[in-house]
Formats: structure tokens, sequence, C-alpha cells
């Protein structure tokens, strides 16, 4: 699959937003989602898997080109899974494959939880279970603090404070240089609603084992091969002792979808085909 694959897109109107969506190329249904990651930030891999799959990306609500009918709504993981359900069900190719990540994993295991018939197997790499740590207690402190301090105008300390709550590792004058000089105003806005309104309840959320187990819907937790020790490891690994589950190893770190498409796309395709 080259760049110059046929794109399709859309607008589905859902309750209180309106969702913009890309297909590419035929075949079984796969759904590639982040929160806050967009539609672009997944092409590259939806251009290898597409060769073989019908591949569906979204702008998740409040982000980019999925504007919210109030733009103070909260982004709810239910809402959002809502919203995959109705992507999945207006394309009417499914049931899917989902492949969430960060965000988007916590939103694809509720789609899971809610609608297991739409969803033959997900894919959660990586997601920011704060809630399933030993330390969860002070991590949501400092989920709060990093809220506030966004709030309080110091975007370069507020994106400092992240990275350092995500064992990232990043050093002050990268994250100055990130964040610090002119940058593009949609990033920008996408930025504001992800820290008002969609950090909180994200990491928040908590999953029901129990059910996970129960539904039809084939659950695997991804983690990068250098992400280890990191605060999404960490949640994975508690998620898969949760299941009774093994993690598998995806390459790269958190984003390693972005950094390595082709060998990201393999992998997947791989691990999907494993029985």
């Amino acid at each position: 699959m080259t760049a110059s694959s046929a794109v399709t897109t859309g607008t589905l109107v859902v309750p209180d937003a309106r969702l913009h969506y890309e297909v590419r190329g035929s075949g079984p249904l796969i759904v590639l989602v982040g929160a806050p990651m967009n539609a672009a930030s997944f092409a590259p891999l939806a251009e290898h898997l597409a060769t073989t799959n019908t591949v569906l990306t979204t702008d998740p609500r409040g982000h980019f080109a999925s504007p919210l009918d109030d733009p103070d709504q909260d982004s709810a993981v239910l809402a959002r899974a809502d919203d995959l359900a109705r992507l999945i069900t207006h394309l009417d190719t499914g049931p899917a494959v989902v492949f969430g990540s960060s965000g988007g994993a916590v939103s694809a295991l509720a789609l899971a939880q809610n609608h297991p018939d739409l969803v033959t197997t997900v894919v959660a790499h990586e997601p920011p279970l704060r809630e399933l740590l030993p330390d969860a207690e002070s991590q949501r402190a400092r989920t709060e603090d990093i809220i506030a301090t966004y709030a309080a105008g110091d975007v370069v300390g507020a994106w400092q404070k992240f990275f350092d709550q995500a064992d990232l590792g990043v050093p002050a004058e990268v994250v100055a240089q990130m964040f610090g000089g002119d940058r593009d105003p949609r990033q920008v806005a996408s930025e504001q609603y992800w820290f008002a309104h969609e950090l909180r309840a994200t990491t928040a959320w908590v999953p029901d084992p129990p059910l996970l187990r129960a539904v039809p819907t084939r659950v695997i937790i991804g983690i990068g091969t250098e992400s280890a020790g990191q605060f999404c490891d960490r949640a994975s690994r508690e998620l898969g002792t949760a299941l009774g589950i093994e993690p598998v190893l995806f390459p790269g770190d958190h984003t390693g979808f972005v950094d390595h498409p082709i060998a990201f796309a393999a992998r997947l395709q791989q691990v999907l085909d494993q029985p």
C-alpha cells in the first residue's frame, strides 16, 4: 500500500458530536483508535494494514475534525466506546478487530464490555489504567497536579509532569522545544481539551475483568518492547494478571505504531493470525 492509496472520508453525527472518520482498503474490518491521537496519527499504520483489510480510523470526540456540540463536555470513556460502536455499525462491514492505543485502548476495552457483538478481537496497546496500579492513590494525585498545572497556564510544566508520571524520561530541554514555541492551533486545541476534559476520566476508568473474561470478544494486551517499567507497561501487566492472560510485545515504545509502522503492522497481523 502506497501513500497514494484511496482514502474515503466521512462524518457521522452521533449524540453530542460529529465524528470524522477515514476508510482505506478492503477486506475484514480493523479499527485503529486513539484518545487523544487522531486519524492522522494512525495513517502510516493504516496504509500498511489496508493491503488486506478495510481499515477505519477516526478523530475521537472533541479532537480535530470531530467537534462536540458542547466544547466543555467531558470525554467519557463509555461515550467514546458508543462512538466506536456507531461507526462500526455505520460501515456495516463488522464485526471488527479493534486496535486501541493508550486512551484508545481504554475506549476499545469499554467497547468490548458494552458491545461485544460488534468486536471479534480487541488489541489493547498500553492502556493507562491508573487504578490497577499498586500506587494508584499517589498516581491519582499526580494526575490532578498535572491538570491543575496546565489550567494555570504552565503548558511546558504540565507536559514535563505528564512525561515524568508516564516514566518516559523526556529531558526538560526537549519538552521545552516541543511545547514552548509556536504550535499548530489545532494541536493546541486538542491538547487543551485533553487536559481539561479527557485525561482524568481516561486514567480513572476501571475495567470489569470478569465481564471481559465472559464476553466472546478476544482480548489481547500489547506492550512495547521499549516500554519496560513505564507507567503503561505496569498498568498493562496488571490488566493481564486480572484477566489471566500474558501480554504480547510490539515494536517500539508507547507510540511504536507511529515510529515503526511497517514492523508494527506485520506484528499486529501476526498476533491476529495466531489462534
